[in-house]
């Protein structure tokens, strides 16, 4: 019980004085929204479907990543992420407490351009079902490579340079809106060993019926990336945070 209400707690504290506020509220529906209309007006009607899955990846990776960051590196720089830490919970429930608003937020997000490209498009064809777990875990597992990336920052801005270092190329190598087949033979391997990969690939199945592996070998490879982000973030908060 103890441990419940101080997850929530933090939980609270976060959604309080990070996300719900107003920079943080417009920024997380401009983005999405200003990418989705770029890629509206430049393609035709037919293949909105095609891009939505991109977008949407993109939108939850970019959303997730960047407020981790900032709640975090921020908390850092001020000293209050230390209060957390001699806090008689364990490094378990802090951590969960922390990612959950990041996931949320990311969950959010990916619906932005899912809500306009519905004023466009039919999406009644559409396998929610495979839609909704995939949305999740590219949250899960972007968050806690989020929180890997904030680590190793000491301010926000070194956690967002960080962050685009390993973001944009992302954006091209894991299929959101290049097939991994049309890129060059050499860089091919390294889109499987990106979680963003498997969950674009279960959304462009559930959309277009496009995807490339089956959803149940996409679900297992994020679970497993996203145990191992989880640990080695672990480890690295006891060896950078704590000892």
């Amino acid at each position: 019980m103890t441990s419940l209400i101080a997850y929530w707690n933090i939980l609270k504290k976060d959604v309080k004085y990070y996300y719900l506020k107003p920079p943080n509220i417009s920024w997380g529906i401009i983005f999405p929204l200003s990418w989705t209309l770029m890629q509206l007006i430049r393609s035709p009607g037919g293949s909105i479907l095609e891009l939505l899955p991109g977008l949407i990846s993109m939108s939850v990776l970019f959303g997730t990543t960047s407020m981790l960051a900032v709640t975090i590196t921020f908390e850092r720089s001020d000293r209050s992420f230390e209060r957390l830490l001699l806090a008689p919970i364990s490094l378990h429930t802090m951590v969960l407490a922390k990612i959950s608003g990041a996931i949320v937020f990311g969950i959010l997000n990916a619906f932005v351009p899912v809500f306009f490209a519905s004023f466009f498009v039919h999406l009644h064809e559409v396998d929610w079902k495979l839609v909704l777990p995939a949305v999740l875990m590219i949250a899960v597992t972007s968050t806690l490579l989020g929180l890997l990336i904030a680590v190793t920052a000491k301010q926000v801005f070194e956690a967002q340079t960080f962050s685009n270092l390993f973001r944009f190329p992302m954006l091209f190598l894991s299929g959101l809106f290049i097939p991994i087949k049309d890129l060059p033979r050499f860089l091919q391997p390294i889109a499987y060993c990106i979680p963003l990969t498997y969950g674009t690939d279960v959304i462009k199945g559930a959309f277009i019926g496009a995807n490339v592996l089956s959803p149940m070998l996409s679900f297992g490879a994020l679970s497993a990336f996203a145990i191992g982000l989880f640990i080695i973030s672990l480890k690295n908060i006891h060896k950078k945070w704590i000892l």
